[in-house]
This record gives C-alpha cells, sequence and structure tokens, in this order.
C-alpha cells in the first residue's frame, strides 16, 4: 500500500495545469454566452429538460455531475491516510482551515456583502438563495485541482495525497451538518431531505464507484490510461452543465447584469483570508514551505462541482444558489494561480520565519 501511494505522489507532483484547465475561466464564460443565448432563441427544450426529474434530482445534470466527479475521485488514494501523522502540523492547519474557518468565513462575508451592503442591488427574492449558494461553494474542500496547484507551488506531493484523502473522508460526514448548521444561522430553511440526498447522490455513490473502478484499474494496469481518456469528459461534462444552467438563469443575467460581480466579491475575499491564514499559521508552526504552499491552496480552494451539483438539486437550475456557485468556477483559475504566484514569491520570507 505503501509503495502505491508513493507512487500516486510522484505523479500528483507532476500535475500540471493542462489545456483545458489553463483556459478554464475562458470556457466558461464560453458557457455563459451560449446558455444564455440558448435559453433565448430555444427556450421549451430548455424547459423540457428542467422538468426530467426523479425525487427531486434532475436526470442530465445528474449524469453531467457523476460525469464529473467520478473521474476526480478516482485519482484519490486512501491508502495516503497512513502518511496524515507524518506532516501532522501542516495537517491540523488545514483541517482548521477547511472544516473551521472557511465555512464560517464565507457565512458572515455572504451576510455582510449579500444581505446588508449588496442587497439593493440585487434581486430581494433571491438574496437567501446566494447565501446558500456561497455557504454550499465554501463547505467543501477542493479533490483534483489541488494537485495541479500543488505541483506550481512545488509542494510535498504526500502531503498533498493524504490531506486531500482526509479531506474527502470527513466531506462525507461533515458536509450535510455544516451546511444545515450555517443556513439556519441565516435564517434559512433547511431543506434536509433534499441535502442529504445530494451527499448521498454527489458523494457516497460517486466515491463508492470511483474506488471500486479505481481498484479494478489498477491490477489491470489501466488506471493512467482510463483517467487520461476520462480528464476531457469531465471537463466537457461541466461546461455542459453550465450551459444549462445558464440557459435558465439568461433572464436574470440579462435584466442585471452586475450579479456575477458582486457573487465574486466574497468569494475573492474569502479565497485570499484563507489562504493566507493558512499559510500564516504553517509558517508559525514551524512547517516547511512544501506543505505550507498546499496547505494554504487546498485551504482556499472549492469542490465547486459538489457545490454546483447540490445547488441545482436543492434549489433549481434557475435559483441563486447555483448561479453563486458558478460564480466560483469562473473565478477558480485565475485566483488560485495569484495564490500560488504569492506563495513561490514569498519563500526566502516564509523560510527566514519558519527557521526562527
Amino acid at each position: 500500500m505503501r509503495a502505491q501511494c508513493e507512487i500516486t505522489a510522484r505523479k500528483a507532483a507532476g500535475a500540471e495545469l493542462g489545456f483545458f484547465e489553463r483556459w478554464l475561466t475562458l470556457w466558461v464564460f464560453l458557457s455563459i454566452v451560449a446558455g444564455i443565448a440558448l435559453g433565448q432563441l430555444a427556450p421549451a427544450p430548455v424547459q423540457i429538460l428542467g422538468k426530467l426529474e426523479v425525487a427531486q434530482v434532475n436526470l442530465p445534470v445528474g449524469l453531467l455531475i457523476w460525469l464529473m466527479i467520478i473521474p476526480m475521485l478516482m485519482k484519490i488514494d486512501f491508502s495516503a491516510l497512513n502518511q496524515v501523522k507524518k506532516h501532522w502540523r501542516g495537517i491540523g492547519v488545514t483541517l482548521f482551515i477547511n472544516w473551521g474557518v472557511k465555512p464560517f468565513s464565507m457565512a458572515l462575508l455572504a451576510w455582510l456583502f449579500i444581505r446588508v451592503a449588496f442587497a439593493s442591488w440585487l434581486p430581494a427574492e433571491q438574496i437567501d438563495s446566494y447565501i446558500a449558494g456561497l455557504i454550499l461553494l465554501a463547505a467543501a474542500p477542493c479533490t483534483a485541482m489541488v494537485f495541479v496547484w500543488s505541483s506550481l507551488s512545488k509542494g510535498d506531493p504526500l502531503f498533498t495525497l493524504s490531506q486531500v484523502a482526509l479531506n474527502d473522508t470527513i466531506m462525507v460526514f461533515a458536509f450535510a451538518p455544516i451546511v444545515g448548521l450555517l443556513l439556519g444561522v441565516a435564517s434559512i430553511t433547511v431543506p434536509w431531505d433534499t441535502l442529504l440526498l445530494s451527499v448521498v447522490m454527489y458523494i457516497v455513490i460517486p466515491l463508492a464507484i470511483a474506488q471500486s473502478l479505481r481498484r479494478v484499474l489498477l491490477v489491470r494496469g489501466a488506471l493512467d490510461i482510463v483517467l487520461a481518456w476520462l480528464h476531457p469528459v469531465g471537463i466537457l461534462a461541466l461546461l455542459a452543465t453550465l450551459v444549462l444552467l445558464f440557459a435558465f438563469q439568461g433572464k436574470a443575467i440579462l435584466a442585471q447584469p452586475l450579479i456575477i460581480l458582486l457573487l465574486a466579491v466574497p468569494i475573492l475575499i474569502q479565497v485570499y483570508f484563507n489562504s493566507m491564514l493558512a499559510y500564516w499559521l504553517n509558517r508559525t508552526v514551524g512547517e516547511a514551505h512544501s506543505v505550507a504552499g498546499p496547505s494554504a491552496l487546498i485551504g482556499a480552494s472549492n469542490f465547486f462541482e459538489l457545490a454546483v451539483a447540490a445547488a441545482i438539486s436543492i434549489y433549481g437550475f434557475e435559483s441563486g444558489a447555483a448561479l453563486a456557485t458558478v460564480v466560483g468556477v469562473l473565478i477558480e483559475v485565475p485566483v488560485m494561480l495569484s495564490v500560488v504566484r504569492i506563495v513561490n514569491g514569498s519563500k526566502t520570507w516564509y523560510e527566514r520565519g519558519a527557521q526562527s
């Protein structure tokens, strides 16, 4: 198991920003344009797709979400959990940020900006929904893209792998309670049945399928080949989901085009706040820079695929929650690349402080 974990870690260390990821913001923008155009030019087919539901789960979107999430979860090597004790300080910092700070800081920022500062510029009937979407976005730490950010910041691959494996394990049990708590604190009705169904549909079942496939493919020596084939499929599934979502959101966006910019403000603040807090805490406890970098990036990034899926399932295609989670997708790559640059550019400062 340890040998398999180290092989996975070495491969993660070689991860780099591929063609699709490098231009993800552009693809998302084009999906927005295509979705709005589709909603305006062919509203009837879009409405038909929106009504294909079973137990509040939209079937086309459910399939697309699985195509997004399962390849990502196939990359996770849970044998890496035995490496947790090696970097226990960095693991502790990241867990504190992911589960003790990020969801709560986002809830506070959402209340401050969406309910107070920007309320007069947003549709009143969607205020609660926007806040719910931001909470969903912050309640799950990133999975697949973290390997890219860690590689770009020259992070320790074993730390990154063990941290992601631990976060995914915790997410199965903590996602619904944290979201439910924060929605309740924000005086938003908690749809517990739909929330728990989303956890089962978009975390538990895909995780079980992904890990079963991973074991079979590892035995056959075909895991890397299949993951390489599935990678563009996952990106295309994400973009197809966004096209459908913006086909429903088109009227609201055309009526108030500032909505996306306003929703981006709390997301940007929480990304920089949480990443820099994690970075500083790692320096304070004396962790190596190769651990602090990925710790800061894991602490800041979001599992936006899960957030989009949960928002659509709980609140629907036309909800402010779905739109808020998509804004996270739109700004993910450029914002995280800026955090990578900060981490890499401050290495000398970091190591001077860590040594002292």
